[in-house]
């Protein structure tokens, strides 16, 4: 399920508020509307929100201020500043103070749109999490960068190919893997009869290691006919 996305619209012309806060909802997104700067700050510091449209012009603070503010207090949220204020210094002023983008009353319906659907879009990948390094499944723990495994916290001793065998099924806790797909996947070669013994010995040695720190857990499960799986 997708987090909603909520936008605050920081405009004191009420018609334009209320034109902007259609679109938005029209959109699909969550809205609030304020008339000043200072209510902005107030509703931005109460809850987190995925972007602020904002006049300049503004009663109490204006938008230049609200943006100092939203810089002091490192509050991190983008800002499309839309403004009747058309002169290049303006734009370029606000755009350097940490707007991210800049659009000039009147304006096309269509056109704001679109910007905060890009500018949206481009936040949200800057949010996505970072794959981590680090693999857990039930007691083990797989350092995929220091090539590590602990398990119940004690060091777990593996060979090259043990340690891939293992993080291979880490990664994909619920799927079955042949002895085809083991071999081509550590080895790098394509698989021959004669290399299943090959995958056996080095699964066994797996088990076998695993077992000596947890002897209460079979954390490799065969699938008699198909391949192995984490257990």
């Amino acid at each position: 399920m997708k987090m909603p996305i909520h936008i605050l619209v920081a405009e004191d012309d009420n018609d334009i508020n209320q034109l902007l806060c259609r679109m938005m909802r029209n959109s699909g997104y969550h809205v609030q509307p304020v008339f000043s700067g200072t209510e902005a700050l107030l509703y931005l510091g109460a809850q987190k929100w995925q972007l602020i449209l904002l006049d300049l012009m503004l009663p109490g603070l204006s938008g230049e201020q609200v943006i100092e503010q939203i810089n002091e207090l490192k509050v991190a949220v983008p800002i499309i500043v839309i403004s009747a204020k058309g002169e290049q210094s303006t734009k370029v002023a606000a755009l350097r103070a940490g707007a991210d983008d800049y659009i000039t009353k009147p304006f096309d319906v269509e056109e704001v749109a679109a910007r905060v659907d890009s500018l949206l879009r481009r936040y949200q990948r800057l949010d996505e999490p970072i794959e981590s390094h680090i693999l857990k499944y039930q007691s083990v723990s797989l350092d995929r960068e220091l090539k590590r495994v602990f398990v119940l916290e004690r060091e777990l001793i593996l060979t090259a190919r043990e340690f891939a065998i293992l993080e291979l099924l880490m990664m994909n806790p619920r799927k079955v893997f042949s002895k085809v797909n083991v071999f081509e996947s550590i080895w790098g070669e394509e698989y021959m009869h004669e290399d299943t013994n090959t995958v056996n010995v080095h699964i066994s040695h797996l088990r076998s290691k695993l077992a000596k720190l947890d002897s209460e857990q079979d954390y490799i499960e065969t699938i008699w006919g198909m391949g192995y799986r984490l257990y």
